[in-house]
């Protein structure tokens, strides 16, 4: 986009906006605009009903019997499929558990005992840090292990993968910039060295169309509170594609994903497919308040809110560049919608406070060490209005040194 457009313009392209009526889905305070569902997404009052449902009935009422009559047990396998219908994954392959950061421990010792031979570890020195984390458990664990990072040890993670690499490790959308990797060609490159990989989709889960089993994908993580709207701290999810479940093996060999859970072995013994990646009791209150959120994507078009997550970002930009480019704000995100999530970040010296004065007005994003400002567009629920009047209150806040009202600088326990 590269005209600047008036509010009719802006009224129009809500008006023809197929997705408007998925807004009324969703909780929405009057008066805020919620451009942080890359952190944590809006609930739905499909969520919540669910939510209600399984803690005055089932919990409430039927007690330790839900767990048959209500299906408790079989949850994260039956969401799993839920999730996997929106990450390109066929049915067994995708389970829902844990969270994310467990899951790539799990994924990374799966993927390393896959390839015994191997010792290294590739990532990217700019991963969200709980990747980084994991992989360096990982590594002080086995012996010889190394971890090489992208930015660090090369420039490229290309440059990094030979037939040393056991598993490459790396997000489909970067937290920070949201710029957006080509997923089929780096995992043809991982296996064109014998190397498995292993996406981070918490940024892209709900935001746009994936093909895992498309793109020859391994393994797969991701969240479930940010673009899904699962709710804070839901539960997590791992991918693993079908030909290698009779290899998995994974150290968190809790009894939910035992053959045999109810028989109380004295040994672990694997269960199939990919119920090897449980371990233990899941929250049953999170998973149902996530049945609840799924129950909104069975009626979306993910084409759709691809195109209409390009236009919201575009016009972002292309509004914070007329009306706010005077003030110091650079772009750090791709220009290419193509070539980016369905996030836009801007830096600035002063970035936290100008974030904590936008707040204060009710417009609703994140910052990020040092000097991003972040803001996500959730198609379902952000209409184009919304990117109007949040560029409108960015630039008084700009124009007039709001922003450098004193409590703006305090900082926050969680920011």
């Amino acid at each position: 986009m590269s005209a600047v457009p008036d509010f009719a313009a802006i009224e129009a392209m809500d008006a023809a906006d197929v997705l408007r009526p998925m807004r009324d889905r969703f909780i929405l305070p009057p008066g805020l605009i919620y451009l942080d569902g890359n952190s944590l997404g809006v609930a739905s009052t499909a969520a919540f009903d669910e939510l209600r449902k399984a803690a005055t009935e089932e919990w409430g009422q039927d007690l330790i019997r839900s767990w048959n009559t209500a299906g408790w047990f079989e949850m994260p396998l039956a969401l799993g499929d839920r999730v996997g219908r929106l990450i390109g994954a066929a049915a067994g392959q995708t389970v829902v558990c844990d969270t994310t950061s467990i899951n790539i421990y799990k994924a990374l010792h799966a993927a390393m005992a896959l390839r015994p031979e191997r010792s290294v570890i590739v990532s990217e020195g700019s991963s969200f840090p709980t990747d980084l984390y994991m992989a360096e458990g990982v590594v002080s664990t086995r012996p010889g292990a190394a971890l090489r990072l992208e930015g660090v040890d090369a420039p490229e993670i290309e440059d990094l993968i030979n037939s040393d690499v056991a598993v490459v490790l790396v997000n489909h959308v970067n937290y920070k910039s949201g710029e957006l990797r080509d997923m089929a060609a780096l995992t043809r490159k991982a296996h064109e060295h014998g190397a498995l990989i292993i996406w981070d989709l918490c940024h892209t889960a709900g935001a746009l169309p994936i093909d895992l089993d498309g793109a020859d994908v391994d393994f797969a993580v991701g969240c479930t509170y940010k673009y899904l709207n699962g709710g804070p701290g839901a539960p997590a999810f791992i991918y693993a594609a079908t030909r290698h479940h009779g290899d998995i093996r994974q150290p968190l060999s809790g009894w939910w994903g035992h053959a045999r859970p109810f028989a109380f072995e004295k040994h672990y013994a694997a269960g199939e497919g990919i119920r090897r990646f449980l371990c233990g009791t899941q929250p049953i209150l999170s998973l149902r308040a996530l049945k609840g959120a799924l129950d909104v994507w069975d009626e979306v078009d993910m084409t759709k809110l691809r195109e209409k997550s390009i236009r919201l970002t575009d016009l972002f930009i292309t509004l914070v560049e007329a009306k706010c480019g005077a003030y110091g704000l650079e772009l750090e995100s791709p220009r290419d919608g193509a070539r980016r999530g369905s996030q836009v970040s801007f830096s600035h010296p002063n970035s936290y406070e100008i974030m904590q004065a936008l707040i204060a007005r009710d417009v609703i994003g994140d910052f990020r060490a040092p000097s991003t400002i972040r803001f996500g567009f959730t198609p379902l629920y952000v209409s184009y209005a919304d990117v109007w009047q949040a560029v409108e209150i960015l630039e008084e806040i700009l124009r007039t040194g709001t922003w450098q009202d004193a409590r703006f600088a305090v900082r926050a326990a969680v920011t």
